[in-house]
């Protein structure tokens, strides 16, 4: 067997689709999976991006990043509202995130999300902070 770096394509997405699925029937447990992407836009340019997964029970938030010239003018909280939206009443219980110290934890728990854990790190713009919002 050789193990080697590749580019995700649709021969490796076809099989962890259905390796996930097969799974999670195997373990009788609901996929209930999605990929999303929420995009802010001002006369045709992107102010910020959502993206992330649901899956099982719960919203996984990957990436949030609002441009520069829109930061501060409320586009981060749209952009996480319209995931909370898009969620809520559909089956899942929670939306989970992580953030690193430099970025936005404070944003977050304004938005009502829950500290769970800190990941400190030497470097405390590095730390890793785990939040949780029930939906």
């Amino acid at each position: 067997m050789e193990i080697k770096r590749v580019e995700e394509n649709d021969r490796i997405g076809e099989f962890i689709n259905v390796a996930f699925s097969e799974y999670a029937d195997d373990c009788d447990v609901a996929l209930n999976f999605e990929e999303f992407c929420f995009a802010a836009e001002d006369d045709g340019k992107i102010a910020g991006v959502i993206t992330g997964r649901a899956y099982y029970n719960e919203v996984h938030i990957g990436d949030l990043i609002v441009g520069k010239a829109y930061r501060r003018d409320g586009v981060g909280s749209k952009l996480v509202e319209a995931v909370e939206n898009a969620y809520k009443d559909k089956g899942y219980e929670k939306i989970a995130l992580t953030t690193f110290g430099f970025q936005a934890p404070e944003f977050y728990k304004k938005l009502g999300y829950e500290l769970e854990f800190v990941r400190k790190d030497n470097d405390s713009k590095l730390s890793k902070y785990f939040y949780l919002k029930k939906i």
